[in-house]
């Protein structure tokens, strides 16, 4: 194994499952545009493995939805990736660019949107991880050195 290929699996290994999310949406993305440059060129493979791949990674995603947690957002999900892997397929068969495209896009806004609710919810776990280690009054009652008040702004 070289080391590319040993740092992207150690880079695998150690992501949240959020960031795999994210990950997969960067492939099925870019899967799909080379697609897209396989047609343009003229070049079968590279289109016919463009659409492989991508369509394995929204059928993992259509898979992985939990409808008992997920309720209709999984529901709507379901459909939006059942429609892409139509598109695909025809797309396949009729070597349809415009079809394509149409997956391209709600892959990105898909990706995006998965991509600012990460986020979000980093911003909003940092204030209980920073709660979590705020020094604590030390037994006789004073607070350590480090401590700032809240008001003091540095």
């Amino acid at each position: 194994m070289n080391a590319y290929s040993q740092y992207q699996q150690n880079q695998i290994m150690s992501a949240s499952s959020e960031q795999i999310l994210l990950m997969l949406y960067d492939g099925a993305i870019r899967f799909t545009r080379q697609a897209i440059r396989g047609m343009e060129e003229e070049n079968l493979t590279q289109f016919h493995h463009g659409i492989e791949k991508s369509m394995a990674i929204i059928i993992e995603f259509s898979n992985s939805l939990d409808h008992t947690i997920g309720g209709d957002i999984a529901g709507n999900l379901d459909a939006l990736y059942d429609f892409m892997i139509r598109e695909l397929t025809l797309a396949n068969l009729h070597k349809d660019i415009k079809k394509l495209k149409v997956v391209e896009k709600l892959l990105v806004d898909l990706r995006a949107t998965w991509g600012e609710a990460v986020e979000t919810n980093n911003r909003e776990q940092a204030p209980l991880d920073q709660l979590a280690s705020t020094p604590k009054a030390q037994s006789n009652g004073t607070l350590p050195e480090v401590y700032v008040p809240f008001s003091i702004s540095r």
